[in-house]
């Protein structure tokens, strides 16, 4: 009943809005574009219809132009394409922000996973004193990053927050007027953006939506658990930031770059204060506070201003104590809690905002140490083993000069590693105590930063950095229990951990594992890696957390992620939930103060959850554990053959967007590692490799391999086992529930047409086989009639957003069918393909 309520709310406060703001599209003074909104419906009805019977994309288009238009040259008719393209882009908007607006309504303050629904739950089974406790040993922390999947401008970003607050509050002249603005700015940047626009993009976020969202949040923990004796502590929200930091991959991040982010996230954070305290200076405007808190403003704003004056988060708080002293002995405390709340935000968000990392691939840093061993000791490298390498530098006693190294990357690096200690003076330690190592699989990967460390001249204990393994491949989430093992051992990196309070963070990467490994084997196998990597880390007596990257069931936002991480039993340490959210992720899951508050207290009680609440739940018992396993190895074997196709690469860069994603202007860095013309499986990066199978609606990654394993343990009678794990397993029907998702976005009859291809019609088939098969495998195990049959709202957003876009996806195939035949002006198809990407991408508000 309560389900039928909610869909009823969403037709009437989505649905019928969007019908209604819709048709202001039809009066828009678009160039050329006045037919547009009459013309669009017939492509659609077209695609619809076409589809159902089996016709290809370019037959559907073809006789869209023969029926509905008068068009005859192909300049003609492309130019029609292309406002299609922009018309439906701007629909995507549209609609994005009607629901983004409609979410308080369809969202409460008591759902699951809120603070008061954790906060009566705890009253009634008398934990409240368990909960207090584990939030004073928890934390969340997401981590922004620019992957490119970003597609709006910041002009776009900023119309879309103004459309939102202008549909909350049903001003129809105000919407108009917005979409006139809408239709008029470009959706595409005309060069690409570099690594400083792109962390400028994300920062603007920081200032004007997580400024407000965590601060409010913190404030209602506060309220709901703090007590006259117990105050939760402020470091339970926290932020990460990789835009101008993560040089993995992307050849133009540089120190100097870094340097500038730095600044520019230090700076922001002070002007949001500035701001702020405006706003408390107007209450507090009694004698002797007031003295105070102009000196403190003053303070601030000289901080901005002047690059000699700094100012730190500690100084800021001395006088707001000051403040307190004199508001509560001379002037009864009046307006405190202003004073108190605008104090809270210094301490969450000190003078960093959020902490930058540094990220760079560890085959890079092994060339950089070569590099430094030549120079430095004098030996051929070939002559020393690895830990002998890393002995001797550590014992030479060498302070290198980056500007010695003729080697771009290897004066770089070590320029990046002397400007950690620069930033943590200017925007205090937490600006930047991480540095990540991507493809790490051995000891040395860990280490090589350790030395680095050293060779720019810090001595052992000014090192405040915690080096952070990234295990993302199979292979290196297999050897990273061994990895983790001999480096707490290691009596260099053991003495480190020890000033580090013995808390050691490690990374494990969802999307490349997924790729890698495929859907169940990836989950399962960083599901069990956690789980050793607890066991060891607990043993050597040192906290682990855990840092998921970005791809797999984390990404998915809201309830989803509560119920991921609150699937996660206790033989998995819990002290902290970090994951790196990207793209148009931030915009929609992240992107408004509604949204993103939901979606931190998500996080946050899933973990706290998680603990307290443990007794309801169960660990996987030994049966569960070799049940998984099992489909996980099967499921890994179908995926692996289908790799090993002659056909997989082929496949993907002749018939789908693959090719395109880096020769759009949405991300400063290239699609794939590795600078060979050739493209190999391994050099392909984790996102255009996910969203190309998005853009072709087979999402692959999503599901391959699971139905088939399903399937073998059917015909071997074994069935009733599955529905008894995915009764009796949390964390198992997560994965199933959001694998159903990602076939909800799949759509095979756009591809229908390659069924017959001559060069890829048995590969097609074997993507669509094994499609079919996971569809009714997992309808059979959940007892569901249609996907995604308990979540309706989400059903019902993926339904609209799928219709919307469907003449895009025509537009897109068709300009790939014209591009494969040789056919027309390949330049203009070339582009149609590109901007038909982004609106798709758009409206599946997640591209993995």
């Amino acid at each position: 009943m309560l389900n039928d309520q909610k869909i009823e709310k969403f037709r009437q406060i989505v649905e019928n809005k969007f019908q209604i703001y819709n048709s202001l599209f039809m009066s828009l003074p678009y160039d050329k574009m006045t037919n547009i909104g009459m013309l669009l419906p017939f492509l659609a009805e077209e695609s619809r219809e076409g589809y159902n019977v089996g016709k290809s994309p370019e037959e559907i288009v073809e006789e869209f132009f023969q029926k509905h238009t008068e068009l005859e040259t192909e300049d003609q008719k492309l130019e029609l394409l292309f406002k299609i393209i922009q018309y439906i882009e701007r629909q995507v908007v549209l609609f994005d922000s009607i629901e983004d607006a409609a979410f308080q309504q369809l969202h409460s303050e008591t759902d699951a996973g809120t603070v008061m629904n954790m906060y009566d739950r705890a009253n009634q089974d008398h934990d409240l004193a368990a909960i207090r406790k584990k939030m004073d040993d928890f934390a969340i922390k997401i981590v922004f990053t620019a992957h490119p999947t970003q597609f709006y401008p910041n002009a776009v970003q900023r119309i879309i927050h103004d459309l939102r607050d202008a549909i909350i509050n049903d001003s129809v002249t105000q919407i108009d007027t917005l979409l006139q603005q809408l239709g008029k700015t470009p959706f595409v940047n005309k060069e690409k953006p570099t690594p400083l626009d792109e962390a400028l993009s994300i920062i603007y976020y920081l200032r004007y939506v997580y400024y407000q969202s965590i601060g409010e949040l913190y404030r209602k923990v506060k309220q709901v658990f703090g007590t006259s004796n117990y105050t939760p502590s402020p470091d339970i929200i926290q932020l990460g930031f990789w835009p101008g930091g993560d040089r993995d991959g992307n050849p133009f991040v540089t120190a100097d770059i870094t340097m500038k982010v730095a600044e520019e996230l230090r700076i922001s954070i002070l002007k949001d204060y500035y701001g702020h305290l405006k706003i408390v200076r107007r209450r507090l405007s009694f004698r002797g506070v007031s003295d105070v808190l102009k000196a403190v403003s003053k303070r601030i704003y000289d901080s901005i201003f002047q690059e000699d004056v700094r100012v730190s988060a500690q100084e800021i708080i001395a006088e707001l104590d000051k403040a307190e002293k004199i508001l509560k002995e001379e002037h009864n405390g009046l307006f405190f809690h202003v004073l108190d709340d605008f104090r809270d935000r210094v301490k969450i968000f000190g003078t960093h905002f959020a902490t930058l990392d540094i990220r760079q691939d560890s085959r890079v840093h092994q060339n950089v140490i070569d590099d430094i061993f030549k120079k430095v000791i004098n030996e051929d490298v070939d002559s020393k083993t690895n830990d002998e390498k890393i002995d001797l530098l550590l014992n030479s006693g060498a302070v290198l000069n980056p500007q010695d190294f003729d080697d771009e990357m290897t004066c770089e690096t070590l320029k990046s590693v002397y400007n950690i200690k620069t930033i943590q003076e200017n925007n205090g330690e937490r600006g930047m105590h991480r540095y990540i190592i991507s493809n790490s699989d051995e000891v040395k990967d860990v280490m090589n930063v350790y030395v680095m460390m050293k060779l720019c001249g810090y001595a052992d204990e000014d090192i405040h950095i915690d080096i952070v393994p990234l295990f993302e491949t199979m292979e290196g989430l297999d050897k990273s229990e061994s990895v983790m093992k001999t480096l707490y051992d290691h009596p260099v990196y053991k003495k480190h951990l020890a000033r580090r309070n013995n808390k050691q963070i490690i990374m494990l990467g969802f999307s490349d594992g997924t790729k890698d490994g495929g859907y169940l084997k990836a989950n399962w196998q960083i599901y069990t890696s956690k789980e050793k990597l607890t066991k060891i880390s607990e043993d050597n007596d040192v906290k682990v957390v855990f840092f998921d990257g970005r791809g797999g069931p984390p990404a998915r936002g809201g309830g989803k992620t509560h119920d991921f991480y609150a699937s996660q039993g206790k033989t998995i340490a819990n002290n902290q939930i970090e994951l790196t959210i990207q793209g148009q992720t931030i915009t929609s899951v992240f992107g408004n103060k509604d949204q993103a508050k939901f979606n931190f207290e998500q996080l946050l009680t899933a973990g706290i959850e998680n603990d307290v609440f443990k007794s309801t739940k169960k660990d996987l018992n030994e049966k569960e554990r070799s049940l998984i396993s099992e489909l996980a190895d099967i499921s890994y074997q179908k995926y692996s053959d289908l790799k090993a196709h002659p056909m997989f690469v082929p496949y993907l860069q002749e018939m789908s967007t693959l090719e395109y994603y880096g020769r759009t202007n949405i991300g400063s860095r290239p699609s794939k590692r590795g600078a060979g013309a050739e493209l190999k499986f391994e050099d392909l990066r984790a996102i255009p490799f996910v969203g190309s199978w998005a853009q072709l609606k087979q999402n692959v990654p999503g599901f391959f391999g699971f139905g088939f394993a399903l399937k073998t343990l059917m015909d071997a009678g074994r069935f009733e086992e599955i529905k008894e794990l995915y009764k009796g397993s949390d964390f198992f029907k997560t994965l199933v529930l959001n694998s159903m998702m990602s076939m909800n976005k799949t759509y095979f009859p756009l591809t229908y047409y390659m069924r017959n291809n001559p060069k890829f019609g048995e590969f097609w088939n074997i993507l669509f086989a094994e499609f079919s098969l996971s569809k009714e495998m997992m309808l059979e195990l959940t007892g569901y009639n249609i996907l995604m049959q308990e979540e309706p709202l989400n059903r019902k957003s993926v339904k609209i957003r799928e219709k919307i876009v469907l003449p895009l996806l025509s537009i897109q195939q068709y300009a790939l069918i014209k591009i494969q035949k040789g056919e027309g002006n390949r330049e203009s198809y070339e582009k149609l393909v590109m901007r038909s990407l982004f609106g798709n991408i758009n409206a599946s508000r997640n591209s993995a």
